[in-house]
């Protein structure tokens, strides 16, 4: 499964565009669409290399929910946890210890078919660094929407 250029539309729409480095809400050096790897301060990028690197992060969130998903997922399904994991990761980050899709109760309850237990799970996921971040807590609830449109 692939994620559907609507999903594709929905990631670009909670990540936004920022062709200049920036630190995020955890002090993170950012870039494109929420591209993090190998970004430093000071950093300018294009738009073309913006969509690449999106297309790459986004493989990557890609292969590892159809690696930990164990039940059928219908496309809008598909397409809020890619943008999950395509923001919090899906493995124990080695830096901060914080975990990820791989590791949480939403994919426990999603993999015992309890598709409304994973859906009411996004909304916990709305901290950065302990805090409550007013745009985390916007994000999960319109990928919750996303999770539970029919």
């Amino acid at each position: 499964m692939k994620t559907s250029p609507a999903g594709i539309a929905f990631i670009k729409s909670v990540e936004s565009l920022r062709l200049k480095a920036y630190q995020d809400s955890g002090g993170v050096w950012t870039a494109g669409y929420g591209h993090t790897r190998d970004v430093k301060k000071g950093d300018t990028i294009t738009l073309p290399t913006a969509e690449r690197w999106l297309r790459g992060d986004l493989a990557s969130a890609e292969l590892d929910v159809t690696r930990l998903v164990t039940v059928h997922l219908a496309q809008h399904e598909y397409n809020a946890l890619v943008s999950f994991a395509y923001n919090v990761g899906t493995d124990i980050d080695a830096d901060t210890k914080a975990e990820g899709l791989g590791a949480s109760t939403q994919l426990r309850k999603l993999n015992d078919s309890d598709y409304n237990g994973a859906a009411a799970e996004f909304q916990k996921w709305n901290k950065d660094n302990g805090k409550i971040v007013s745009g985390l807590t916007r994000r999960r609830a319109a990928e919750s929407a996303l999770f539970e449109a029919s």
